[in-house]
């Protein structure tokens, strides 16, 4: 069943984190952050949200980063005793596949997305410099399908008016997803 998160609170301050990637190395938030803002996702392998737009993230997340100071990192929070495909060495598998420039970390506890109130994935948080809320909504158009190529880069250009003004556009889309799979 798809869930859509609640829209963006404007301003409300970037949970700090440390979380392993797949081979144990532990990122701190201070280390991802990025000088003109911060991209945090939640996503995982095996929901058909997420594969859809996988390439597309992948693309995003490296222009932000070289092209706008946008640091960008993804977390799994999703309980792997149910979903195995998303196992710490299926999200190495993954990361891979699709050429990741960011860390994709392992949130086991989930304590990182209830901290965030992350929901589904894919899930999309944009931070300002400042660690101050500005974008909480989709990538793109995308469903369970992607997108046409030619669909508007929701999610980047926001982030590219954080990094220039501080603050994300008030008109939001939520994204759509697959509930986080939350351990009972």
């Amino acid at each position: 069943m798809a869930v859509t998160p609640p829209v963006c609170d404007f301003g409300a301050p970037m949970p700090d984190f440390a979380l392993p990637d797949p081979d144990g190395t532990v990122h701190r938030l201070q280390d991802i952050r990025g000088p003109r803002g911060t991209v945090v996702m939640f996503i995982c392998n095996h929901c058909p949200f997420v594969q859809a737009i996988l390439d597309r993230i992948t693309r995003d997340a490296a222009e932000l980063h070289t092209k706008h100071g946008i640091g960008v990192v993804a977390i799994s929070a999703n309980d792997v005793a149910t979903y195995p495909q998303d196992s710490p060495e299926r999200m190495k598998e993954v990361a891979l596949q699709h050429g990741f420039s960011f860390p994709y970390l392992y949130d086991e506890t989930q304590a990182v997305a209830r901290a965030y109130g992350a929901e589904c994935t894919p899930d999309f948080f944009g931070y300002n410099a400042d660690g101050q809320l500005q974008y909480r909504g989709r990538l793109d158009a995308s469903g369970r399908q992607p997108g046409p190529s030619d669909a508007r880069r929701e999610l980047f250009d926001a982030m590219v008016e954080v990094a220039r003004t501080g603050a994300g556009p008030r008109d939001q889309t939520a994204s759509i997803g697959c509930s986080i799979k939350w351990k009972d």
